[in-house]
Order: C-alpha cells, then sequence, then structure tokens
C-alpha cells in the first residue's frame, strides 16, 4: 500500500488515462496534492477515488452522515492534528483506530495519527466535505461537553460573576464562554442563519436554522441555563438582571479565521425563562450575484437589466421574512455601486457591508425611523437611496416622491406577490397617481431548496402533490430529486435558490394602477403586455431543470387564483 500512489491506482482502475495524469503533474499547484488536483481539474471525482481505493486496495469506505462518533474519540487525536490533516477518529477497538480519512493515502498524516494515539492506526475513506463536518462536530461537541462538566464542577458560582472578558486566550476562558463560543462555531460551521436558545422544562434545546429548517444540535441542562443566557446577554450589551421585557442587542464575533461575523440578538420571557433567538448577518457576502441569488434564467436578467438602466423610479423587492429580500437589494446595489454615484442606504439592521455605499442604521429610540432618515437623505444629495423596508405610508410616499424627482429607490415589503404589493401601497395611504408616476418594477421571491446535485435522481413524485403544486404537467415530463447522501447528510438538498418574478412598469399597468382595476384584471394585462412570468413559473423551471422538487414548490410557493 505503501509503495502505491494514487495516480497508478486511478489508472489501473480506468479512472484516469496516463495523459490525463501527466498534464495535471504539470499543473499541480505548489503543496497541493494530486488528488486535489486531478478533482479541481476535473479529470476525477472523489467518487472515483473512493471506488478506485476500494477496488484495488480494499480501503473500507465510511459514511459519516450515518456514523454515531463517540465524544472519548477525540483523546486519540488533537484538534489541530485533525484540521490540519483531515482526519477524524470514528473508533477504537483491541489497539486499532480507525480513521476516517478524505485521503487514506496521505502517509505522514497516517504516521502522526500513529504517534500521537499510540495506536495502529486503520485508514477508513470518506468524502472530504463529510471529513470536515465531522471534525467541527466532534470537537465541538467535545468543548461544549467539557465546559458543561467544568460549570457543574464549579458549581455555586451565579451568574453575575461569569467572566465578561471580550478578548481571552482560549486556554484561560471560563467554560461558560467555552460553551457559548462552541454553540456559535457550530452554526457558523453549519452556514446556520438563527441560532434559538430556547429553554423547554427541564433543559434547553439549542437549535439551528440551515437551509430554511430548524435542527436540534445541543440540549443543555437546567442547572446550567442562566449562565448561558447571561453570558450571551453580557456578550449583547444588555441588562443581565432585566428578565421580565424583551430585549435587543448586538454582538460583534469572530470566525475561527478571525473575520467579523454581525449578530444581532433578541431575548423573549416565556413561562419557562427567556429564549433568545441570535440571527448571523452578513455571512454568505461571496453569494451576492445574480447567479448566487438565482438570476439564472435570460428572460429574467433581461428584464433586471432594463429595470436597473432607468435613473430614477422605485424598484420593489416582496416577499416574507426570510425569503432572501435583502441579499437581492444588495445584489443589485453592487451592480450599480460606482465613484460617480453618490448611493445612500437606511437599514435595520445593517446585514452587509457595502464598501462605496453610505449606510445608516435606523434607531428608533432616538427618531431616527425610516421616514425621518429618508427626509434626511434627500438633503443628502443622493443619486441611488435604499430604504430596507417600507413599514408605514408615509416612509412609502417619501419614497415614491422621491422617485418622482429623479432618484432611484430600491426598497423592500412584505407581501404575497408582485400584484399585491401595490395593493399594500394603497392600504397604506399612497395615492394611486403617486404609484403609478413613482414605481419602476417590482421583484418577487421565494427561496426554494436546492436538489442535491451528488444523489440526485429522476423519480415519480405523488400525482397529488404534482396537481397542487400547479405546475405544468405535460406527459413524459422528467422529475429529479435527491434520494440523500453524505454531501447532503441525507436530507436530499444542499443550499438554497431563489424563484422571482419580475413585473416591470408600463403605460397599460399606470393606467390599471390609477384605475384602481381588481388584482385578476391587472394580473391579466401584465401577462399580456408586460410578458410578466409569475413566480410558479419561474419555480416550474427550477424543477424542470432539476434545481428543486416538486415538493419544495408545494412547500414554498403560494399559488394565488
Amino acid at each position: 500500500m505503501r509503495q502505491k500512489r494514487l495516480g497508478d491506482i486511478l489508472i489501473a482502475s480506468g479512472a484516469l488515462t496516463q495523459a490525463q495524469l501527466d498534464e495535471a503533474l504539470k499543473n499541480k499547484k505548489p503543496g497541493e496534492r494530486i488528488g486535489e488536483t486531478l478533482i479541481n481539474q476535473g479529470y476525477i471525482t472523489q467518487q472515483d477515488v473512493i471506488n478506485s481505493l476500494q477496488q484495488q486496495l480494499g480501503i473500507d469506505y465510511i459514511d459519516l452522515t450515518k456514523t454515531s462518533i463517540d465524544p472519548s474519540m477525540s483523546k486519540y487525536i488533537p484538534k489541530q492534528l485533525a484540521k490540519e490533516t483531515s482526519i477524524v477518529p470514528v473508533r477504537e477497538s483491541n489497539g486499532n483506530l480507525f480513521l476516517a480519512m478524505a485521503d487514506p493515502l496521505n502517509f505522514m498524516a497516517l504516521e502522526q495519527a500513529r504517534n500521537t494515539s499510540k495506536r495502529n492506526v486503520i485508514p477508513m475513506i470518506a468524502k472530504k466535505e463529510a471529513v470536515d463536518h465531522a471534525i467541527n462536530v466532534l470537537y465541538e461537541n467535545v468543548s461544549a461537553t467539557e465546559a458543561m462538566a467544568q460549570m457543574r464542577a464549579e458549581a455555586g458560582f451565579s451568574p453575575d460573576q461569569i467572566d465578561t472578558a471580550e478578548e481571552t486566550p482560549a486556554a484561560e476562558e471560563g467554560p461558560t464562554i467555552r460553551l457559548v463560543n462552541s454553540i456559535f462555531d457550530r452554526a457558523l460551521d453549519e452556514n446556520c442563519s438563527d441560532i434559538h436558545i430556547e429553554p423547554v422544562g427541564d433543559h434547553m434545546d439549542i437549535r439551528m436554522r440551515i437551509d430554511g429548517r430548524l435542527h436540534k444540535t445541543l440540549e443543555i441542562p437546567h442547572d446550567l441555563i442562566d449562565p448561558v443566557i447571561s453570558r450571551i446577554k453580557v456578550m449583547s450589551r444588555m441588562n443581565i438582571v432585566e428578565k421580565r421585557i424583551p430585549q435587543d442587542g448586538r454582538i460583534d464575533y469572530q470566525d475561527r479565521n478571525g473575520a467579523p461575523v454581525d449578530m444581532r440578538v433578541n431575548t423573549l420571557p416565556t413561562i419557562y425563562g427567556e429564549k433568545i433567538v441570535v440571527r448571523i448577518l452578513g455571512r454568505n457576502k461571496q453569494m451576492l450575484t445574480r447567479k448566487g441569488i438565482g438570476m439564472i434564467f435570460d428572460e429574467d436578467n433581461e428584464k433586471l437589466d432594463r429595470l436597473l438602466a432607468n435613473t430614477s423610479g422605485v424598484i420593489m423587492i416582496v416577499g416574507p421574512t426570510g425569503s432572501g429580500k435583502s441579499s437581492t437589494m444588495f445584489t443589485l446595489l453592487q451592480e450599480l455601486i460606482s465613484e460617480s454615484v453618490n448611493v445612500v442606504t437606511l437599514e435595520d439592521p445593517v446585514e452587509y457591508n457595502i464598501p462605496g455605499a453610505t449606510q445608516v442604521q435606523i434607531n428608533e429610540k432616538v427618531g431616527l425611523t425610516f421616514a425621518s432618515g429618508l427626509r434626511a437623505i434627500l438633503r443628502q444629495d443622493p443619486d441611488i437611496i435604499c430604504v430596507g423596508e417600507i413599514r408605514d405610508g408615509e416612509t412609502a410616499e417619501i419614497a415614491m416622491r422621491a422617485a418622482i424627482t429623479g432618484h432611484l429607490v430600491i426598497t423592500t415589503i412584505h407581501t404575497e406577490d408582485a400584484v399585491s404589493a401595490i395593493d399594500r401601497l394603497k392600504d397604506m395611504g399612497v395615492e394611486p397617481y403617486l404609484i403609478s408616476a413613482g414605481l419602476r418594477g417590482i421583484i418577487s421571491q421565494r427561496l426554494v431548496r436546492r436538489v442535491c446535485q451528488h444523489c440526485r435522481q429522476e423519480y415519480t413524485p405523488d400525482p397529488k402533490l404534482v396537481s397542487l403544486s400547479g405546475i405544468n404537467a405535460y406527459p413524459g415530463r422528467k422529475y429529479y430529486h435527491g434520494v440523500g447522501c453524505d454531501q447532503c447528510f441525507h436530507t436530499g438538498y444542499r443550499g438554497r435558490i431563489g424563484a422571482f418574478e419580475i413585473l416591470p412598469m408600463n403605460d397599460e399597468l399606470r393606467r390599471c394602477i390609477t384605475s384602481n382595476v381588481d388584482k385578476q384584471t391587472f394580473r391579466e394585462t401584465a401577462q399580456k403586455s408586460a410578458h410578466y412570468t409569475t413566480m410558479l413559473q419561474h419555480a416550474d423551471k427550477l424543477a424542470e431543470e432539476g434545481i428543486t422538487t416538486v415538493e419544495e414548490i408545494c412547500r414554498t410557493i403560494m399559488v394565488t387564483d
């Protein structure tokens, strides 16, 4: 096994040619292992490596998403070594330590593991993403467990004695700090959007919202609840004594790489004690591109280009909470920002730091509301104004008047679809002539989960669901879903994508607004005159491309009459 090289093994199994190996060796980066090079250059996949090593060397494959690793395994391999070499101890038996590895031919890593563990190591192959995830879960669970044990060993301290130091070396951190940090680190590793810290009687549940769904990740005993809540309130600069009313706070956290992470914290008194929800902001700024948010069809991009080509008017982005409106808004802003324009934003809270924009945080306690802030912005010679959310008629009216006077305004509002946004503005008291004159276009959206591309298969969905979804079920149509694998942790989904409907205004639609026609008439006019594609039709295309499923469309897209 020691004399065999991965390239030779792949060639012997037929997964690679000698010419491909020679080309990869020429392009190999310094310090990069040949397997990484071959995968990055598209010659092979991780599955090819797994199949070849199983076939040629008899190395067992382990599905880590179906494997429960005892926290005691962490004593054999230090966390630093595990992360540096991408290995995770799985089990120990009769002096043998079984290691899951992304590269079981990394003999240096095997030797280090053997010397450190004082055990005979047996490599097993696993996919790299699964190994990295298992490392994070194992060592963070160990950190949390050790912290809770130490907290109990130090029983008798009061929440007021909790270490409030913001910068403390890891070795000197108190157990409460380590426990809270382990929760936050796990959330960041899982790409979580919200952390729910919820007392439920005799214990406290930690749940994390991943891809729009909540998953329980940890349970904290009842006697440790108060110190954990107090620690988070200290980090959020809240009053730790006040437990009768809701409080809001903010945490400036740093991830493992030292990158800043903005967390917004809210407490809520419940019958079992205070519940805390932590929202993690600004983590996926690299995804703020049209393709990243889901604008993948040419028709949608052409409509968006026409909307952004105008230098005045209101572009409204609508949808429920958590539908990706802020991501879409900042994607548009990044396209528009340049040295020649003055961009000012009003936000509550500021979710992404946008270089080149003047960003203003709403503070209603001192009277800085969306309406008052918008009035002030108009005296700052703006070209583009971004209003985080229209919450009242006054803000909506000022935004429309700003658009009429030559400003481009991008804003969001909570409604179920693009057509309903106009009724919502009227309900707020905005005059139809202002809406007609100021509104440039409406983008409505939802987030649907993506089918995992590693385990995607054709399938036959339940005919009732197909009928309920409202999609075009033509004869011979193919449907896809994920069967579940260690890449998606057996959910069948990995990541989310936007489903959109874009409604650009034209003269006929403006006449419909001033004439106060009903929603159905307005929608029919839009489909005829503005080539309006509904969100359901957009989601239908996503399902046809195998990007999402019928089940997701039923769950997420609201079909309107």
